[in-house]
């Protein structure tokens, strides 16, 4: 299948409450990982890349290497720019190839963020690619950019609906108390907040930092309306342990497949269980 973008499976998510996974792929074992265990559990995906992984891998290996995982699997697969911070960098991914883009204006304020999604949800809808906006900051560490947590914001109900309003993104990344990265305490997600939220817009919303989350708390966010959920953080765990532990057994090992294999077995394991507990699988 070619790359397509996330509006019609965050719509259908949306609608029959579940989250499409989110998972962001930093090289080519990633992206089979994510895309093989999609496949088996029958499900839609999105395949997530910052910035600082279109500057380690290339633009033109993060496209080619999608389109080859897209072609590959029996499922959507959609290559999304993972917050994006200008217009000129969101120009470009269009133009490389991405299917969807987020625009994070989230650290300007507010009249500016508006604009700026304006003007990216023009560009990409003309495109037919489909846009993320960002309202309110999230703490913790993303594609190096750090938010300390005294500077995390969450909008108020009333900021979100007109934000929507006034941009008319395809998807809304909500602040509502999760971060990026590794939680040091419990999060306090505001469910509430994305059932009001959901219940008045109909754009589908997102919950960054998917990553740590307790089980019981990510399905009350899917059943207050989160349709997407990004996870990063559990992916990289799971592939350093998995393999620093075969380096560690196996010190004079010469051949990066063997340890590179097992650290693509663990992310598939780990995209497979979050893949089941946001009820995406069998979706397709």
């Amino acid at each position: 299948m070619s790359l397509v973008p996330i509006t019609d499976m965050l719509h259908d998510a949306k609608k029959n409450r579940y989250a499409v996974g989110h998972f962001n792929m930093i090289n080519m074992e990633f992206a089979q990982a994510i895309c093989e265990a999609a496949s088996e559990e029958r499900a839609p995906v999105i395949l997530g890349v910052g910035e600082a992984t279109i500057q380690y891998m290339g633009i033109d290996y993060v496209v080619s290497i999608a389109e080859c995982a897209a072609k590959r699997s029996r499922v959507p697969v959609a290559l999304h720019l993972d917050h994006g911070s200008s217009f000129p960098v969101i120009a470009q991914c269009i133009r490389a190839g991405f299917s969807s883009v987020m625009i994070d204006g989230s650290h300007h304020p507010l009249e500016q963020n508006v604009a700026l999604t304006q003007k990216v949800v023009e560009l990409a809808h003309a495109a037919g690619v489909s846009v993320e906006g960002e309202l309110g900051s999230i703490a913790g560490t993303e594609e190096d950019v750090t938010v300390e947590e005294k500077d995390a914001q969450l909008p108020t109900v009333e900021e979100a609906v007109s934000f929507w309003e006034q941009t008319k993104v395809d998807v809304l990344a909500v602040a509502v108390g999760t971060a990026h990265g590794l939680y040091q305490a419990e999060p306090n997600v505001r469910c509430d907040r994305i059932a009001d939220i959901s219940s008045r817009i109909n754009a589908p919303l997102v919950l960054h930092g998917g990553s740590g989350v307790k089980e019981e708390v990510i399905q009350q966010a899917i059943s207050a309306g989160a349709a997407k959920i990004n996870v990063n953080t559990e992916n990289q765990v799971a592939f350093a342990e998995s393999t620093r532990s075969v380096l560690n057994q196996k010190p004079v090992i010469a051949d990066a497949r063997d340890f590179l294999r097992e650290g693509r077995a663990a992310i598939k394991e780990t995209v497979r269980a979050k893949i089941r507990l946001f009820g995406s699988n069998n979706r397709v």
